[in-house]
C-alpha cells in the first residue's frame, strides 16, 4: 500500500498528520489509519463548494479508515471517533474545514473482507494511503474465490440491493399518497438505481459509486437485455420522464423550483415497477448460473403462492394504502 502524501498541498498534509495524532490520542488499540477516497486517488479539488439551486453544498471530505486490534461495540467506537473529531476541529472553523469521515474495522474483519474480495475494501487497499501503521499486523491478500463463495457473495449483494430498492419504492408510494411528489421522485430514482445495481453486483461482484441512471442502465444491459427494455426512451415523453427521474437525484433535494406533478409520478411508478419486475425475472432465468441460488426470499414476487405470479411489490403497497392512512405492515413483504 502507498504511504506517501507528498503530492498533497502542505496544509492538507498537516491536516492529515493532525488527524492521525487525534486518533492515536483517544484510541490506543489503533493499528492502522488509512486515507481513501478522492484525496488518496489524487482526484480531489481544493475546495469543492457549490451553490446549487440557492443551497450551499460542500463535497469535500477526508475519508479515513481506522483499523483496530479489538472489535468494539458500535456505540463505543462512535464515541471514540467523535472525541477524535472534536479534538481535530479545536481552533478551526468547523464549517469551513474539510469534513472528516471515519469508518472503523477490526483487523480480523478487514482481512476477512479483503480475502473474500469485497470490493469496497479491496479498493481501499489498492488505492488507499497508509497514514499510520503499528507494524503488528499485515493486510491480507485478496484471493480467487471458489464457486460456492462467488454464489454466496452474489446472493448477498442481490438481496441487499434489491431489498433496499424495494424500501425506496415503498417510500415513494407513501409519498405519492401524501401528495409529496418532489421527494417521491427522489425515492423513485433511488429505487431504480438500486434495482440496476442489484443486477450489476450480482454478475460482477463490483459496483463503483455511481448515481447516473444512464450509466447504470448501460452497465446492467451488459448482463440483462431486459434492463434496456424496462424503461424505454423512444418517444419525446419517455425521454422527458427518464430525464426527470435522472435529475431528481439532486434537484428534488436542492432545487426549490424543481417541479414534479402528480401525472409525472403516476407515469414514473409503473416504469420503475417494470424495472424491478424485469430485474427479478432476469435473476430467475439465470439462477442456474449461480448453482440455483435460493433467491425466492427477495424475489419481486415475495409472498407466493398466496398471490398470483404477476403480483408485484407495487400491488402490495397499493393494497395496504387506504385513503391517507399509512399502514406499514413490513412482515407481509419479506419473510
Amino acid at each position: 500500500m502507498k504511504t506517501s502524501i507528498n503530492y498533497l498541498p502542505e496544509q492538507k498534509r498537516d491536516d492529515l498528520r493532525r488527524i492521525v495524532e487525534c486518533v492515536l490520542e483517544v484510541l490506543p488499540d489503533c493499528e492502522m489509519i488509512i486515507l481513501y477516497g478522492s484525496y488518496a486517488r489524487n482526484t480531489y479539488v481544493d475546495y469543492d463548494q457549490r451553490i446549487e439551486y440557492g443551497i450551499r453544498t460542500c463535497f469535500m471530505s477526508d475519508d479515513i479508515l481506522v483499523v483496530t486490534s479489538t472489535r468494539f461495540q458500535r456505540y463505543i467506537i462512535n464515541h471514540i471517533s467523535s472525541k477524535a473529531t472534536d479534538n481535530y476541529y479545536k481552533g478551526k472553523n468547523r464549517y469551513a474545514s474539510t469534513t472528516v469521515q471515519f469508518i472503523d474495522e477490526s483487523i480480523d474483519d478487514l482481512n476477512k473482507a479483503i480475502d473474500k474480495n469485497r470490493y469496497f475494501y479491496t479498493d481501499i487497499k489498492r488505492e488507499g494511503i497508509m497514514l499510520y501503521n503499528s507494524g503488528r499486523y499485515k493486510l491480507a491478500r485478496r484471493r480467487k474465490l471458489n464457486y460456492r463463495e462467488i454464489k454466496e457473495l452474489a446472493e448477498e449483494y442481490y438481496n441487499d440491493r434489491f431489498e433496499r430498492a424495494n424500501d425506496f419504492l415503498r417510500n415513494a408510494m407513501y409519498d405519492k399518497n401524501d401528495e409529496r411528489y418532489k421527494i417521491c421522485s427522489f425515492h423513485l430514482h433511488q429505487a431504480c438505481e438500486n434495482y440496476y445495481n442489484s443486477i450489476i453486483l450480482t454478475f460482477t461482484l463490483y459496483s463503483p459509486k455511481e448515481h447516473s441512471l444512464i450509466t447504470l442502465s448501460g452497465r446492467a444491459k451488459t448482463h440483462s437485455l431486459e434492463s434496456s427494455e424496462a424503461f424505454p426512451r423512444d418517444t419525446e415523453e419517455e425521454k422527458r420522464l427518464f430525464d426527470l427521474l435522472q435529475d431528481a437525484y439532486v434537484q428534488a433535494r436542492y432545487n426549490l423550483h424543481f417541479r414534479v406533478t402528480k401525472e409525472d409520478i403516476e407515469a414514473l411508478i409503473p416504469k420503475v415497477d417494470n424495472v424491478a419486475r424485469r430485474e427479478s425475472r432476469c435473476m430467475r432465468q439465470n439462477k442456474d448460473r449461480f448453482d440455483e441460488i435460493p433467491l425466492n426470499r427477495h424475489l419481486y414476487n415475495p409472498i407466493q403462492p398466496v398471490f398470483e405470479d404477476t403480483v408485484s411489490l407495487l400491488d402490495l403497497v397499493q393494497w395496504k394504502l387506504m385513503g391517507n392512512k399509512r399502514r406499514r405492515v413490513y412482515l407481509t413483504f419479506f419473510y
